[in-house]
C-alpha cells in the first residue's frame, strides 16, 4: 500500500470564512461619487457649505499642471472669492527638526478648543533627484487630523517654488470660502519658501530652538527681519534654562532691527509643543498683533500690497509656463542645450536666441 504524501507546511488549512464587513451599497455609492465629475458651480456650492471632501478635490484641481484643468480651476477660484478674506493667515517657519508639525498640532488644538476653525496648508520639500515627497505632516498631527474643526492639506513643493506658492495662496481662498477662520501655512523651512509665504500671510512666526547661536548669529539671518514673533520651542525638561537664555539673546537681537511699518515690536518667547506650556501665550501675542494692525489699518494695507504682488507673480508664472510649453521652444531648447554643453555657443547667446524666437510669435 502506497503511503500518502506528507502535506506541505505551506498548505492552507480550511478555516472559517471571515464575515463580510463591507456594506456593498456604500461601496457602490462611493464608487459612483468618485466617478462623478462635479461642475465648477457644484464645487463652489459644496465648498461654501463646508464640504471638506469637495475642498480637497478642488485643491487637487488647482494644483494640477494639466492645461485642461486650468479653466475649471479659475472658475472655482472666482466663485469662491466673494466668500474669502474672512480669516487670519499665519505663516510658521523654522529649520527642519525645530518641531513645526508638533507645534502646529498643539497650537491648532488650542485654537479649536476656543472655537476656531483651523486649516493647515503644509508644503513638503520635493527631492531634486527622485522628485518625490513624503507628505508626512498629517501623520505627525495625529490628534488635529481627527478634529472636526480642523483641516490639514499637505502639498509637495515640486520643482517650482513660485508655482507652489501661487497654488498655496489659491488654496487659502478655497479654505476661507469653506468657513475656516484661521489659516496656518507651514513652510518647507529651507531656501526661498519663507519669502514666498511671508508675502501671503498676515503674521509670520519663526520657530527656533536653543543652541542656535548668540544674538550676533541671529542678526546675520535675514529671516529674522520678516518675523513678527520668535518662539523658542522644546522648552521642557533639562532644556528650559537654555531656552530662556536663547529667548533673552533673541530679544536683544530684535531690538537692533529697524522699526516695522506695522508699528508692531516683535518679541521672543518660549514654549513646549510637547507639554503645551506657552502655547496659549503664543496665541495671545498673535491676537495682540491683529488688534493693533486692524486698528491702525495696516492689516488692509498689507492685504492690498499682497494682491498686487501676486498679480505680478501670476503674470511671471504664466509667461514662464507659456515659454517652456511653446512647441518651437520645446524643439529648439534641446538643440541649444547640446550646443552650450559642447561650447559651441555661450549660455547667454543661446538664451537670447530662444527668447527672440519666442517673441517673434
Amino acid at each position: 500500500m502506497k503511503t500518502p504524501p506528507t502535506p506541505s507546511a505551506l498548505t492552507e488549512i480550511q478555516g472559517i470564512e471571515p464575515p463580510n464587513i463591507l456594506n456593498q451599497a456604500v461601496v457602490n455609492q462611493y464608487k459612483v461619487s468618485r466617478k462623478k465629475q462635479l461642475s465648477s458651480e457644484e464645487m463652489v456650492s459644496k465648498i461654501v457649505q463646508g464640504d471638506t471632501v469637495t475642498l480637497s478635490r478642488a485643491i487637487t484641481l488647482i494644483e494640477s499642471t494639466h492645461p485642461n484643468h486650468l479653466a475649471k480651476a479659475n472658475e472655482v477660484i472666482k466663485g469662491c472669492l466673494p466668500y474669502a478674506n474672512a480669516s487670519v493667515r499665519i505663516g510658521i517657519t523654522g529649520v527642519p527638526g525645530v518641531g513645526k508639525s508638533t507645534f502646529i498640532e498643539a497650537f491648532g488644538k488650542h485654537l479649536t478648543s476656543i472655537g476656531k476653525k483651523v486649516a493647515v496648508l503644509a508644503v513638503d520639500p520635493s527631492s531634486t533627484l527622485s522628485h518625490g515627497s513624503i507628505l508626512g505632516d498629517k501623520t505627525r498631527m495625529e490628534e488635529l487630523v481627527k478634529d472636526e474643526n480642523a483641516y490639514i492639506r499637505p502639498s509637495a513643493s515640486g520643482e517650482s517654488l513660485g508655482g507652489v506658492a501661487r497654488k498655496t495662496r489659491e488654496s487659502i481662498i478655497l479654505c476661507e470660502a469653506c468657513g475656516f477662520d484661521t489659516i496656518i501655512v507651514e513652510t518647507v523651512g529651507v531656501g526661498q519658501s519663507e519669502t514666498a509665504v511671508h508675502s501671503m500671510v498676515d503674521f509670520f512666526l519663526l520657530l527656533k530652538i536653543s543652541g542656535a547661536g548668540d544674538e550676533l548669529q541671529g542678526i546675520k539671518r535675514g529671516i529674522m527681519e520678516m518675523a513678527d514673533a520668535i518662539v523658542i520651542n522644546k522648552a521642557d525638561g533639562d532644556n528650559i534654562a537654555k531656552a530662556k537664555l536663547a529667548k533673552t539673546e533673541f530679544n536683544r537681537a530684535l531690538h537692533l532691527f529697524p522699526a516695522k511699518k506695522s508699528g508692531w515690536t516683535p518679541m521672543a518667547s518660549t514654549c513646549s509643543a510637547y507639554t503645551k506650556a506657552g502655547i496659549e501665550d503664543v496665541w495671545n501675542t498673535i491676537s495682540a498683533y491683529f488688534e493693533l494692525v486692524k486698528n491702525n489699518h495696516y492689516f488692509e494695507e498689507k492685504r492690498q500690497e499682497q494682491n498686487q504682488f501676486w498679480m505680478m507673480e501670476t503674470i511671471n508664472e504664466h509667461l514662464k509656463s507659456s515659454f517652456y510649453n511653446h512647441p518651437e521652444i520645446v524643439r529648439l531648447l534641446e538643440e541649444n542645450k547640446k550646443a552650450v554643453q559642447n561650447n559651441e555657443i555661450s549660455p547667454f547667446a543661446a538664451a537670447m536666441n530662444l527668447l527672440q524666437r519666442y517673441f517673434k510669435d
